[in-house]
């Protein structure tokens, strides 16, 4: 196995851990356990993909795995958000039947022998989301835990988020126009 993939697979182990931390508020410092689990998540991603093209390291391992392992993370992540109160659950169903309809879009693509690769939308989303979600992290942690600021963050947090939603429904929706022929009923 490459180091790309060796990477991508840490990723998906990580995320257990990340969970364990976010969820589970009797470990102290669990928020920024949580963030620094996430970071390396996050880093681990924005390596992976690199490597494997400078290096010519791309397999088709990492083809499958690499965009499965970011969905799981970032799922993981607004539905631990979701479960303690942190973001509104509409936005995390919106994202997470974005992640669903392109999974879905990319099998029936692939069965036609084609692949669909990461598209600016695609990767502007997955950049926000991640960036969205290490934010929230740290004004739960920071703003909250350390500070103990008396303000509700909840609104900021649903900003936040809100904004990836409308990057996820625009990514969503390129992916389907672009490879509509795929789907179309008539076919």
């Amino acid at each position: 196995m490459n180091l790309p993939n060796k990477l991508t697979v840490l990723r998906v182990l990580l995320i257990p851990f990340f969970i364990f931390f976010i969820m589970i508020d009797s470990i102290p410092l669990n928020i920024l356990w949580g963030g620094i689990v996430f970071g390396v998540a996050a880093i681990t991603d924005l390596i992976d993909g690199r490597l494997a093209r400078k290096y010519n390291l791309i397999t088709n391992f990492g083809k499958f795995l690499d965009p499965i392992a970011d969905k799981i993370l970032v799922m993981a992540a607004v539905l631990c958000f979701c479960a303690k109160g942190w973001i509104d659950v509409i936005a995390v169903f919106v994202i997470l039947t974005r992640e669903f309809v392109v999974s879905g879009l990319r099998l029936v693509v692939a069965g036609e022998g084609v692949v669909v690769p990461a598209g600016i939308w695609g990767k502007l989303k997955t950049a926000s989301t991640m960036a969205a979600i290490g934010v929230i992290m740290a004004i739960e942690f920071f703003l909250v835990d350390i500070f103990a600021i008396d303000f509700n963050f909840y609104i900021i947090n649903e900003i936040i988020i809100w904004i990836c939603a409308v990057l996820t429904i625009i990514s969503g929706v390129t992916y389907v126009y672009a490879y509509k022929d795929y789907i179309n009923p008539e076919n």
